[in-house]
């Protein structure tokens, strides 16, 4: 709608109310549902944690490459799908790079039902096939939300940006801690003698808050770091008192000078409740991008190796010996990471351009996943990278078309593994390319795509459209779907001089996961980049939850993707939720955590 008049602002509102009064609910389109399991199936997994047992040999891949060595210690590959090669090169704690890289273990992850034995949800979707953000199941009978309790938390101001409460990615951790564990950790008797269950939450105004689950009251006094967090923590798998957290802004104040918070990457004692360990973004060396050091992605730590791995959007892939050490007698606990880090280039890291004018190369946003020792993340440049956790190198990559913030979620089926994921619409709304978002999945081993599934989706900046939110694997009677959340498929209602009325809508889609045709879609009303979360309930029936631009939290029905109920959170729900049984913990951008129960 085009008007050639000036509106005043009572005449602005008066529209604004006229299209509140005429929205429409979201719409909910029915497809075809082929593969809808007959009966609840629990997944059987080998319950083995050696990694020299779970490790595949890299030789024995299909399509393995061995590389060709060049100078300055890259090697290069193929790329998979497209011209050009991928090369990449190994740097050790001391920033020298190294001519060959000799590892002193096999570094590999078991089935994701042995990331840890300890409840809970201890990093970004669980585990490292990153498809558990929900623990437990639920009471459900109404099938209703309820706010039980909240928790004030401040803002951010820095980068030329205002960062309220939390935002993507933002999910909380929820971590029922072993006893021994819990007695070192020094809580008042209120805690100390419960079987706790721990929120553990870092948010933007730069505080890491500890609530127990079931009260929302302050378990201990917030971590006052001081620089703001966007991305997802990781509490160690073994029990350990220890968060791993990225910082994710550097400039706190608004001031052009952002040397008051330089990037960092932290680890906090959580007996102490202060940071004891660390390292740089901004100043590494080995960065390839020298004007952007942030940590968004939420690490993964392989308890059987006391190492761990955090890719980052400097582009390097670090990957730490933690040697870090517990005891619970003496309530003592540290670390002291040796690092070694993964630098790679592909023909897109060199081929970017931002108004005519070459840039440096993007980093890692999203967080790994793993299967056994090939890891797995999309960059902002448009690749996807599989690497060996063991040695470091390259196994495949491929261009996915544009930057891919997404977290991939891995499903290890019959012929596969399998990945999924889905970019953004960044580098072709400004060339002119496909104005789509590539929803795929894609062989683990081969880096070949299975599936493609195409979105439309309006360009929008510097908050770009598409898939920002981590797809949803479904469980019990909905194992054979994967349901994606796209954000930003269509404009605004009414724009009036830059100004406008409503938000971008979205598409929540659920796909058949052999097929990758589509069971249902849902157009909202408001996008969402809220990573959707499946959970189980004792009935034996699906539950899915997200959050949306409005404010909105929505409990819908995976099945069809229509809503049972939803609850107001007072703004924008830019964070993911996590799920212990019946409470949902998630934080929006009215500067609130809050504690739901789902009943």
């Amino acid at each position: 709608m085009r008007i050639g008049r000036k509106v005043g602002s009572a005449a602005l509102a008066a529209t604004l109310v006229m299209l509140t009064a005429c929205t429409t609910p979201d719409t909910v389109t029915p497809g075809v549902r082929d593969h809808s399991p007959t009966a609840v199936a629990t997944p059987t997994h080998s319950a083995e944690t050696d990694p020299a047992k779970l490790a595949i040999p890299l030789n024995s891949l299909p399509n393995f490459q061995a590389g060709t060595p060049g100078t300055d210690g890259w090697t290069s590959i193929s790329m998979t799908g497209s011209e050009g090669e991928a090369s990449w090169r190994i740097w050790n704690n001391d920033n020298q790079v190294l001519d060959k890289y000799t590892p002193d273990q096999t570094v590999a992850f078991g089935a994701p039902q042995t990331y840890t034995q300890v409840p809970g949800v201890l990093t970004f979707r669980g585990n490292n096939f990153r498809d558990a953000p929900a623990y437990g199941t639920a009471e459900v009978k109404e099938k209703k939300l309820e706010i039980v309790w909240t928790q004030e938390i401040g803002e951010a101001h820095g980068d030329g940006s205002y960062w309220p409460g939390a935002g993507w990615t933002g999910q909380p951790l929820l971590v029922n801690w072993p006893e021994a564990t819990r007695k070192a950790m020094g809580f008042a008797a209120e805690f100390a003698d419960k079987d706790l269950t721990e929120v553990i939450y870092p948010v933007f105004e730069g505080k890491i808050y500890r609530l127990d689950l079931e009260t929302g009251k302050q378990t201990k006094p917030p971590i006052d770091v001081g620089c703001g967090f966007k991305g997802t923590g990781s509490i160690d798998p073994r029990g350990y008192p220890l968060l791993y957290a990225g910082q994710g802004l550097n400039d706190m104040d608004n001031n052009e000078d952002t040397d008051d918070c330089p990037f960092r990457y932290r680890i906090f004692d959580l007996i102490q409740n202060k940071e004891v360990s660390g390292w740089t973004g901004q100043d590494d060396p080995a960065r390839p991008r020298k004007g952007w050091g942030a940590f968004d992605s939420s690490a993964l730590v392989n308890a059987a190796t006391d190492t761990l791995i955090e890719p980052a959007e400097n582009g390097l892939v670090y990957k730490a010996k933690l040697n870090a050490k517990f005891d619970p007698v003496a309530k003592t606990v540290s670390v002291d990471p040796v690092l070694t880090k993964l630098e790679y280039k592909t023909p897109e890291s060199v081929n970017l351009t931002l108004d005519g004018e070459l840039r440096e190369a993007g980093g890692i946003e999203s967080s790994a996943a793993a299967y056994r020792n090939l890891m797995y993340a999309t960059d902002n440049d448009g690749n996807l990278i599989c690497w060996d956790a063991t040695t470091m190198r390259i196994v495949w990559a491929r261009d996915v078309g544009d930057d891919s913030d997404a977290s991939i979620v891995i499903e290890d089926a019959p012929g596969g593994p399998f990945l999924y994921q889905g970019n953004s619409l960044d580098k072709r709304g400004k060339t002119g390319g496909p104005m789509v978002t590539n929803l795929r999945k894609i062989n683990a081993l081969t880096g070949d795509i299975v599936w493609e599934k195409d979105i439309p989706t309006v360009a929008s900046y510097p908050n770009n459209g598409g898939l920002l939110a981590t797809p949803a694997l479904g469980q019990g009677d909905t194992a054979d779907l994967v349901i994606f959340n796209v954000s930003k498929t269509t404009d605004p209602a009414l724009c009036v001089f830059g100004k406008c009325l409503g938000d971008f809508g979205g598409e929540l889609i659920a796909l058949d996961r052999q097929t990758g045709e589509v069971v249902w879609s849902r157009h909202l009303e408001r996008y969402s980049w809220s990573s959707p979360v499946i959970f189980q309930g004792k009935d034996g029936h699906s539950y899915g939850v997200f959050g949306d631009a409005g404010g909105l939290l929505h409990l819908f029905d995976p099945n069809t993707g229509q809503d049972y109920s939803t609850v107001s959170l007072g703004k924008n729900i830019e964070a993911s939720a996590a799920v212990y049984n019946n409470m949902l913990v998630i934080a929006s951008y009215d500067k609130k955590i809050f504690g739901v129960r789902i009943s």
